[in-house]
């Protein structure tokens, strides 16, 4: 049997291509008779470059960016030159915006920023990008991308790159470099890339409903409101050109766009900057070829920390499954933990779900050795879908 593994990151314990090796591993023990393939993807978050560049190649520009807190820490930016001589850069945002960058004592969305993210695109457009993708999965910050705009120019770093909260201070002239940084930035095509339908404000805003995820108490989450309104007020008469929907001929209200809270709001800063939006799981699967690998295998394994009722839908999980239907295989999937139950991951179009944490101690044990015991609970998928001839 020719078997496609296909899962996206572990949680915060394995990568994507670390997990597709883990489960590859586990597979070949459990079945060593199939032909295994591993296609490892990303809704963005962190992987995301590793993911891309597996499966196209191109040059990694190799930097140094600030993390949510100022630290420095490595990251890059991966450049690839297509037909008609354009260049893409692809962007992981989470290289400077991570969870993973942070103790569980640094949590706290409102002093982290986005600085390191513009510091990430200001090293794509120096290195001649086009085109530059950001992914947005994930991330510990809450500022609406108003570091991300600092560290571009748009305003001093000292109002905008302190947090989410300090913003409830701008001044009215706290952006005055925002015309300078569109224009500079004119000839690039920026890529919002991203799942999350979240708005920026409103009690399914960011600071609402992924605030709290974050660190932040309901009191903490009500002043990060509070604040990014404030921040809200002062970008849209910072911008020269009101953006206008060219259907309707009304102007726009980027922080009721759909994505506009992706990451604490860095969405928001993108689009003012005239990003348009794709589904990064869409675009990941696109990049990877990943329906022609669907088709050329008898069986798709997809794989994820955690299945939620947020999994659901524009979800690594949610987009392998989706797209596999379409060649008619099945797809299987191996999580750490599932949430929702057997009616929705049939809707899905999963035909199992197999749980790493279903045995006494499973959690446990997933935390101490993710990699042996996610081996493990594959072998005992691959026994189960292709038993010895």
């Amino acid at each position: 049997m020719r078997v496609l593994i296909a899962p996206d990151a572990f949680g915060s314990t394995l990568g994507p291509v670390q997990t597709a090796a883990a489960m590859a591993r586990g597979w070949a023990e459990g079945a060593p008779h199939d032909e295994v393939r591993t296609l490892p993807l990303s809704d963005g978050g962190a992987g995301f470059l590793d993911v891309v560049q597996r499966a196209v190649g191109g040059e990694t520009v190799a930097t140094t960016v600030s993390d949510p807190l100022g630290r420095e820490v490595p990251a890059a930016v991966l450049l690839l030159d297509e037909p008609g001589g354009r260049r893409t850069a692809f962007v992981e945002a989470a290289q400077a915006t991570g969870m993973h960058l942070l103790g569980a004592d640094e949590r706290d969305p409102r002093i982290t920023s986005t600085w390191g993210v513009g510091q990430l695109v200001q090293t794509a457009v120096d290195e001649g990008a086009t085109r530059v993708v950001v992914g947005v999965g994930g991330g510990a910050t809450n500022d609406g991308g108003a570091g991300m705009l600092a560290a571009l120019g748009a305003g001093p770093a000292a109002p905008l790159a302190r947090g989410g909260l300090a913003l409830a201070d701008l001044r009215d002239d706290a952006l005055l470099g925002m015309a300078s940084v569109l224009d500079r930035l004119s000839g690039v095509e920026l890529v919002l890339a991203t799942d999350e339908e979240t708005p920026l404000l409103g009690l399914q805003g960011t600071s609402a409903v992924d605030a709290p995820l974050k660190g932040a108490s309901p009191s903490q989450a009500q002043a990060l409101e509070t604040a990014v309104g404030r921040f809200v007020d002062v970008l849209s008469r910072a911008l020269p050109t009101p953006p206008v929907d060219l259907l309707t001929g009304r102007v726009r209200r980027l922080d009721r766009e759909p994505g506009a809270g992706a990451a604490g709001g860095l969405g928001y800063a993108l689009l003012a900057l005239g990003a348009r939006t794709v589904g990064a799981v869409a675009e990941v699967l696109r990049v990877t070829g990943f329906e022609v690998a669907a088709a050329g295998s008898d069986l798709v394994v997809t794989g994820t920390g955690r299945l939620d009722w947020a999994s659901v839908r524009g979800s690594v999980v949610s987009g392998v499954s989706e797209a596999t239907m379409a060649t008619g295989r099945p797809t299987v999937l191996v999580a750490g933990e599932c949430l929702v139950g057997r009616r929705e991951t049939m809707a899905m179009g999963l035909a199992g779900c197999y749980v790493v944490g279903d045995q006494p101690g499973g959690l446990e044990a997933m935390v101490a050795d993710p990699v042996a015991t996610l081996s493990r609970r594959t072998a005992r998928v691959a026994r189960t879908w292709s038993p010895a001839r």
